[in-house]
């Protein structure tokens, strides 16, 4: 079942639109599989390219999407438990700043992802059904479980199509 509209912070349907499944626990399966496949294919010298200077190289996309990972299934994890104290927000420049990831093996943030998206679907996968629709806030904002996993997804496709299409990883 999808998000309804009232679920999520206007922002975030940019994401959730890149989503049209309906069961998000497949798509976030097929989606980890999807990118484990590409990021093995990926050498250390694609993974350090940036397609213009200011931009980030394809480790420092890779390390934003498993921050991302992470800080959605935190949010997911909490929330599904009851939290009502407002989560934090992050700020993705400065997470990319102090991550270091230019620093990785692409083979260890291949790792890193495929493990941060593992507990994910797990936690996912065991929920009951009730917990998919408590709303708690992240960055002040409302949102439901159901909702930051449509977000997890749609945040991930939007980051892969940007190494395929401006990187030219493939």
């Amino acid at each position: 079942m999808r998000p309804n509209p009232n679920d999520f912070a206007p922002y975030y349907a940019r994401y959730i639109e890149l989503v049209p499944e309906d069961d998000v626990l497949t798509a976030m399966e097929s989606q980890s599989a999807e990118t484990q496949r590409l990021l093995a294919s990926v050498d250390e010298t694609r993974a350090a390219f940036r397609y213009a200077p200011e931009k980030w190289s394809v480790k420092q996309v890779v390390g934003h999407f498993t921050d991302a990972e992470r800080i959605f299934g935190s949010r997911m994890h909490a929330i599904s438990r009851g939290e009502q104290q407002s989560l934090p927000g992050f700020d993705e420049n400065a997470y990319v700043a102090n991550g270091g990831f230019d620093a990785w093996k692409i083979g260890d943030l291949a790792e890193h992802y495929a493990l941060a998206r593992r507990a994910n679907i797990v936690l996912l996968r065991n929920l009951a059904e009730d917990a998919w629709d408590r709303r708690g806030l992240a960055n002040g904002v409302p949102v439901t479980v159901r909702a930051i996993a449509f977000l997890t997804v749609g945040h991930e496709r939007h980051h892969l199509r940007v190494l395929r299409e401006k990187y030219l990883v493939a």
